[in-house]
C-alpha cells in the first residue's frame, strides 16, 4: 500500500480528537462564555431562509420571531458553518470525498436514505422541542457536571443499543 493510500485511509486517533474537542469546548467557555451546540445554529439558518421568503410572517412567528430581523447574528451559526466547511475541507484534503450511500448489503439505498431522512427530522424536531441538541447536552452539560446531562447520555446510549436490535440484520454483511 502506498503512502498516499495509507494517508487516505487513516483517521485521527480518537483520544487525540477528544482532547482537541475538549480544548475547543474550553476555548468556547473562555472566549464566548458559553458552550457548544448545533441545533440553535441550524434553527437560525432556517429562520434566515424563511425571513428571505416571508419576512412579516417570520417576525410574527412565535418560534422564529424571537430571533429578530438578523437571525444569523449568533455565535452558533458561525460554529455550524465552520463545522460544515471544516468537514468538507478535511474530507477533500485527505481524499475521503466520495458520493455514496453507506449501507449494509441487505438494505437498499432508497430505504437507507428514507431512514436517514426520517431519523434526521425526528432528531431535529426533538432537539428544538427540548431547546437543545445532543451535542450541547452531552458536551456542554457534562463539562458543567450537570446531573441531567449524565443521565441523558446513559439513556441515549441505552436507546441506541435498543434501537440497533431492530435494524441489525440490515447491516450484517
Amino acid at each position: 500500500m502506498s503512502t498516499l493510500q495509507t494517508a487516505k485511509k487513516s483517521f485521527m486517533n480518537p483520544y487525540l480528537a477528544g482532547v482537541f474537542l475538549g480544548l475547543t469546548l474550553l476555548a468556547a467557555f473562555l472566549i464566548l462564555g458559553a458552550g457548544l451546540g448545533a441545533s440553535a445554529g441550524i434553527a437560525r439558518v432556517a429562520a434566515f431562509c424563511e425571513m428571505c421568503l416571508l419576512p412579516g410572517h417570520t417576525l410574527n412567528s412565535e418560534y422564529f420571531g424571537r430571533y429578530g430581523e438578523n437571525p444569523l447574528s449568533y455565535y452558533l451559526v458561525f460554529m455550524f458553518i465552520g463545522v460544515v466547511l471544516g468537514g468538507a475541507m478535511s474530507s477533500m484534503l485527505f481524499g475521503r470525498t466520495e458520493l455514496t450511500v453507506e449501507r449494509g448489503a441487505n438494505c437498499a439505498a432508497g430505504r437507507r436514505l428514507t431512514y436517514a431522512l426520517v431519523g434526521g427530522l425526528l432528531v431535529g424536531f426533538a432537539s428544538r422541542m427540548a431547546s437543545g441538541c445532543t451535542s450541547g447536552q452531552a458536551l456542554t452539560g457534562t463539562a458543567l457536571l450537570l446531573t441531567g446531562s449524565f443521565v441523558f447520555l446513559v439513556f441515549v446510549f441505552a436507546g441506541g443499543y435498543a434501537a440497533a436490535y431492530f435494524v441489525r440484520k440490515q447491516w450484517h454483511d
